[in-house]
C-alpha cells in the first residue's frame, strides 16, 4: 500500500537502537525505550502561509531525524511500525559521520 502524508506532515520509520551497551552488556527489549530517531519515508507537500502558497518542508525522503519521546500518530502499515508527525515535531535532521555510521 502507498501512503502520501498530506500538509505539513511526515511518515518517520523507527531506527532500532543497539541492544547492547558500549561495555557490553546486553540490554531486554523489556528495559528499552523507544527510539528518538528514525528515517524519513514520505513527506507532504507542505502547509499553506497566510497568502495561500505552499511552503515546502526542510525535511526529505531518506533523512535521518530527531523527533521528541511523544512526538506523532503510532501507526501500522504492511504490518510495520510507522510514525506520522507534523514537521514540527522534528528536532533536527542527523548529518555527517553520525547518520552514516547509523546507516551501516
Amino acid at each position: 500500500m502507498a501512503f502520501r502524508p498530506l500538509g505539513d506532515r511526515v511518515l518517520v520509520k523507527r531506527v532500532d537502537e543497539e541492544s547492547k551497551t558500549k561495555g557490553g552488556i546486553i540490554i531486554p527489549d523489556t528495559a528499552k525505550e523507544k527510539p528518538q530517531e528514525g528515517e524519513v519515508l514520505a513527506v507532504g507537500p507542505g502547509a499553506r502561509d497566510e497568502d495561500g502558497k505552499r511552503v515546502e518542508l526542510d525535511v526529505k525522503v531518506g533523512d535521518r531525524v530527531l523527533f521528541g519521546k511523544w512526538s506523532g500518530t503510532e501507526v501500522k502499515i504492511d504490518g510495520e511500525d510507522l510514525i506520522i508527525m507534523k514537521e514540527s515535531d522534528i528536532l533536527g535532521i542527523v548529518e555527517g559521520a553520525a547518520a552514516l555510521k547509523a546507516a551501516a
